[in-house]
């Protein structure tokens, strides 16, 4: 048997924090889940909004769906850090608010 790694997802300190992205870019894996799941954006409309093609698009969501509770407890670690950094900001009145 031989097996085939896939080498589209990389992890480097020094690039993200070592939060995994896909190579030669700097894009997040969970970046481009959260756009997945909560934009409902299609692989397709993944790959050219994000200029990668459908290989690396399909590598991230394996990726992710093999890693989901590391990545979710990440994604929900950044949405509690922007939380609060608006609030810093809203307090400080430095927060522009356009609705």
């Amino acid at each position: 048997m031989t097996i085939h790694p896939i080498e589209t997802i990389i992890s480097d300190a020094g690039i993200r924090g070592g939060q995994p992205i896909i190579a030669a870019t700097a894009l997040r894996v969970s970046d481009l889940v959260a756009s997945h799941l909560y934009r409902g954006l299609s692989p397709e409309e993944l790959a050219i909004n994000f200029g990668l093609n459908l290989g690396q698009v399909y590598a991230a969501l394996a990726y992710y769906y093999q890693h989901k509770t590391e990545i979710d407890a990440q994604m929900q670690a950044d949405t509690l850090e922007a939380e609060h950094l608006l609030a810093e900001l809203a307090a400080q009145k430095k927060l522009m608010r356009f609705d």
